[in-house]
């Protein structure tokens, strides 16, 4: 008898958690986007970047979804085995959720999310050949999100019973490593794969409500997120296809 009641509390216990509903900012985790910079094989020192693309995401337990469009524009910088660049950037979307109870209390099937935001990133490299490796480098992202999901999640943070993380500006840093490499007799066919490893900091309601009972390992190592990007540019036009807690396909043009 015990037996079956420690199995019947463990599985209501694992039922419960799956269906623990969180609401995190639209951007969290998903304000880092590769920013393309010239590299040393380029006559161009010096560089504007514009495009626009397509996210789609989940939130952390991948019951809700994220779709958004997002519009670029950056200057890059090439010096002595030093990379430079910064930009803004602005996001309009959809949160989708995924609560299958319309009866259930603030029930909605999606809400607008708008974000505006500022990138900055510097790496070092080193060239052999045609190819420069960005051995280190880092991203800083900052980001003010708007709309009525922003609102939703302020209204839901005076209520009991929610796990709510109501920040609306996120700062989020990180460190890449990238190899950036023209094709062979053709300087102006270009690609680079960077990989980031990085946090959002900041204050967290949710590791004081939702994640209260996890040491401040298990917290820290919850805000950590990887990406991997893949650039590619063709003279003056470029795209680039990243993934990590994401997708993020885009395209633009070099000036």
């Amino acid at each position: 008898m015990n037996i079956k009641f420690t199995c019947l509390t463990l599985f209501i216990a694992v039922l419960f958690a799956s269906c623990s509903h969180l609401y995190e900012p639209a951007l969290y985790h998903q304000d880092i986007a590769y920013q393309p910079k010239p590299a040393s094989f380029d006559t161009t020192k010096a560089a504007n970047y514009v495009s626009g693309g397509l996210y789609a995401n989940s939130n952390t337990h991948y019951n809700d979804f994220l779709v958004s469009g997002q519009f670029n524009l950056s200057r890059g910088y090439v010096f002595n085995n030093f990379n430079l660049a910064y930009g803004a950037f602005g996001v309009f979307g959809d949160y989708q959720s995924d609560q299958s109870n319309h009866n259930a209390p603030n029930y909605f099937s999606d809400k607008f999310f708008g974000a505006v935001g500022g990138r900055f990133s510097a790496n070092a490299f080193v060239t052999s050949g045609r190819t420069d490796f960005r051995f280190i480098g880092v991203e800083m992202a900052y980001s003010h999100e708007f709309g009525s999901y922003a609102d939703y999640r302020q209204y839901l943070n005076t209520k009991p019973g929610y796990f709510v993380d109501p920040r609306t500006n996120l700062f989020t840093i990180g460190l890449t490593s990238e190899v950036y490499f023209h094709n062979i007799n053709d300087v102006g066919f270009q690609h680079g794969i960077r990989l980031f490893l990085g946090t959002t900091v900041g204050y967290n309601e949710l590791n004081t409500t939702y994640f209260t009972n996890q040491t401040s390992t298990e917290k820290m190592f919850n805000s950590i997120f990887p990406k991997v990007s893949y650039f590619i540019k063709v003279k003056d036009f470029f795209g680039t296809v990243e993934a990590g807690e994401n997708f993020f396909i885009r395209f633009g043009y070099k000036f």
